[in-house]
């Protein structure tokens, strides 16, 4: 499949399949990841295309994938200062302090 090559070679370059929606130099590929996470969510992806999609490390919702990578950082953060009150003006842990 083109796109899945294009996806392959984007996180290839980026380190993640994470397509940006303004991207305008993948407006393409933009275009068939959101269709992939809509086919999903709708049980009309082939299964085969879902485990060849994971196997890549796939994000299926950037909601769910950004909160869980800021708790994670809050979990660490945590296990290192023993508390979770992170100060808006720590510069190491800028987006824990919004």
């Amino acid at each position: 499949n083109e796109h899945f090559n294009q996806l392959c070679a984007f996180k290839a370059q980026n380190g993640n399949c994470c397509v940006s929606q303004n991207d305008a130099q993948n407006t393409s590929l933009v275009g068939w990841v959101n269709k992939q996470r809509l086919l999903r969510k709708n049980n009309s992806l082939n299964s085969n295309y879902i485990q060849q999609l994971n196997s890549i490390g796939f994000i299926w919702d950037n909601f769910d994938h950004a909160w869980y990578k800021i708790f994670d950082q809050l979990c660490a953060f945590k296990g290192h200062n023993r508390h979770c009150n992170v100060s808006r003006n720590d510069e190491q842990n800028k987006s824990l302090g919004q």
